[in-house]
């Protein structure tokens, strides 16, 4: 059986990128090697030698297209590859095997933005990427309900797989090297930090956490990761784009999002294994995946709430003293709901492979 993947790009990128890579070095490890469909190619990554490159070229299209034109490329280029089964990644209308990390009309719903041509179409090559597969794979009970909502998938159709991490690149530390990142990224003793892991920062709730911070008087700093803020003071620092953000968890004392859309929320899995409790809405795909004991939640676009929600979270931090607080190894343990190991996960998409390939 000969698989595909297809993806934007073999790249660090965005999560769904990620989330590739993760496959390939899974499947790789299961002794499978992909056949890989992307338009862009990061070789020096050693995920870039483990497969068989097709790169569709989509550079001389304007944009909006581009998407369009990587499915209708892609339908002649795995057949030449010989795949039995594809895995879709990214937009495409002729996987078997469709990976929902997110849904158009989703998000348009929930940023209440109006939709354009270029939104038209790209629903319509969503629509077509659920209706052509055999499985879809929804990264959240979120995206499940949304497929059924929004999309009118049966339910038979889709099975809720949570995304792997790296359970050996995202770990707690021991005190002492805690203390030693925490020196190193400038952070205080005293200084409660909140990390803020974000490209894009209105997407992400930037605007509203400020609006929280910005009556408390609690010694809250807010460390943005990803691209600059538009301002920088001294509750609002820029720790640059972190190519090692497992260090930057490891620092912290939570790490906050106010998402108008997140379907996951691969940062709130990564913050919990390394030990460091999360801030989030309660509308977070991955908030069902993450014990109680690991996070709190506010309500979402409610400014008011997250200031409270922060207010308690003072209040407890000088109540108990940062010494006598849980530590990062009690928060990690038991804190994810789901086997996050990339074996388990490529492991069920496998059966899953074999299933569709006996049914033809």
């Amino acid at each position: 059986m000969k698989i595909g993947i297809s993806s934007n790009a073999l790249k660090h990128s965005g999560g769904l990128e990620r989330y590739a890579m993760d496959l390939v070095r899974g499947f790789v490890a299961a002794g499978v090697t992909p056949e890989f469909f992307a338009r862009r190619f990061d070789r020096s990554l050693p995920e870039a030698a483990m497969v068989h490159a097709h790169r569709i070229n989509v550079s001389l299209l304007p944009g909006k297209w581009r998407d369009g034109w990587f499915s209708r490329r892609l339908r002649a280029a795995r057949r030449a590859a010989g795949v039995d089964v594809l895995i879709g990644v990214n937009r495409v209308d002729s996987s078997e095997i469709a990976i929902c990390g997110g849904t158009h009309l989703g998000f348009l719903r929930a940023t209440g933005r109006r939709r354009k041509g270029s939104d038209v179409r790209q629903i319509a090559l969503e629509r077509s990427q659920y209706d052509n597969s055999k499985l879809i794979v929804a990264h959240s009970p979120l995206m499940r309900d949304e497929l059924r909502e929004l999309y009118g998938i049966a339910e038979a159709k889709i099975e809720v797989m949570y995304p792997p991490v790296d359970g050996t690149r995202f770990s707690p530390v021991g005190a002492d090297e805690r203390a030693a990142l925490r020196k190193r990224f400038g952070f205080a003793d005293h200084e409660i930090v909140l990390l803020f892991p974000s490209s894009s920062h209105d997407r992400k709730g930037l605007p509203l956490i400020e609006a929280a911070l910005r009556e408390l008087d609690a010694t809250f700093v807010l460390a943005v990761a990803g691209r600059p803020p538009e301002r920088v003071d001294a509750r609002v620092r820029h720790l640059g784009y972190a190519k090692h953000i497992e260090d930057c968890y490891r620092a912290a004392d939570f790490t906050i999002l106010a998402s108008k859309y997140e379907p996951f929320g691969l940062v709130g899995i990564e913050s919990v294994m390394c030990g460091t409790p999360v801030i989030f809405p309660t509308t977070l795909g991955c908030c069902a995946a993450i014990a109680p004991h690991a996070k709190h939640t506010f309500e979402p676009n409610d400014a008011a709430d997250l200031r409270a929600t922060l207010e308690r979270i003072a209040q407890q931090h000088a109540q108990a003293g940062a010494a006598s607080s849980a530590t990062p190894a009690d928060v990690a343990r038991g804190g994810v709901l789901y086997d996050t190991r990339i074996a388990s996960h490529v492991d069920t998409l496998l059966r899953a492979a074999q299933r569709i390939v006996e049914r033809r």
